[in-house]
């Protein structure tokens, strides 16, 4: 056997070896994000929220929502205050996002990019599908107490075509997300803080704080004062029932 022959055979190994750890990685990111996706919701459950949005002038302005969601790719909500918005209701299927205004006729469609509450949270951020559904993970690097996660989207419809994720090693909760753009810019950070205990083994952060860089001075938080598990009929997540969710509570 010639060194031409051996150092080809070497080369091969190594490309083996590498491909074998790179698959292990794979499989362990999506084990680790399919346990941040468990932590944050039941597969089917109903919340209330309280989303605060704060200006550089220091003024507020508070919503307080009804959400239900079931499995992965269907969710709705229900606008409860201020009593200017109550009534109005979104509806989320898969990638395909809905307003419904009372007295307004059929919903209108609405993007994942769109705030249709202002603010730095968009669509995509209040009526979110789990993580593992949008997107590939990899791990970029760990240490003793988190990892740290690449996330690429899966199609071009998703909010943001990056994610870089932080997640606590002893309870699997994510503690940071920052979102991307596909030429690497930041359009803003997600902190989740304030672990809480909803009761029926839901533990889990109960405020989420974003801000970003291309909103200096504005700040949205996000808070949970509920979340339950609950089972729900398919027909709650289709236009005809929007009008009826206050049905639910």
């Amino acid at each position: 056997m010639n060194n031409t022959t051996l150092i080809s055979m070497f080369f091969m190994l190594l490309s083996i070896v590498s491909n074998g750890q790179s698959d292990n990685n794979d499989e362990l990111a999506l084990e680790i994000l399919q346990k941040v996706d468990e932590t944050l919701t039941p597969e089917s459950f109903e919340s209330y929220r309280k989303l605060i949005n704060e200006e550089p002038d220091g003024s507020k302005k508070e919503f307080i929502f009804f959400s239900v969601k079931k499995g992965k790719d269907k969710m709705a909500m229900l606008y409860l205050s201020p009593a200017s918005e109550r009534g109005r209701a979104t509806l989320r299927l898969g990638d395909n996002m809905w307003l419904y205004i009372p007295n307004v006729g059929r919903p209108i469609r609405i993007t994942s990019m769109q705030s249709v509450v202002g603010g730095v949270f968009n669509n995509s951020d209040i009526m979110r599908l789990d993580y593992s559904v949008e997107y590939d993970p990899s791990i970029l690097e760990q240490n003793q107490k988190e990892y740290i996660l690449d996330l690429q989207a899966k199609t071009r419809t998703i909010a943001y075509d990056k994610l870089k994720m932080w997640v606590d090693k002893n309870n699997n909760m994510v503690t940071k997300v920052e979102c991307y753009t596909a030429s690497g810019k930041m359009i803003k950070t997600l902190e989740f803080k304030e672990i809480k205990n909803f009761g029926d083994g839901i533990m889990r952060p109960a405020v989420i704080e974003t801000s970003s860089p291309l909103y200096k001075g504005y700040r949205s938080i996000m808070i949970y004062s509920g979340m339950k598990a609950r089972k729900l009929q398919d027909e709650v997540f289709t236009f005809e029932f929007l009008s009826r969710l206050e049905e639910l509570r």
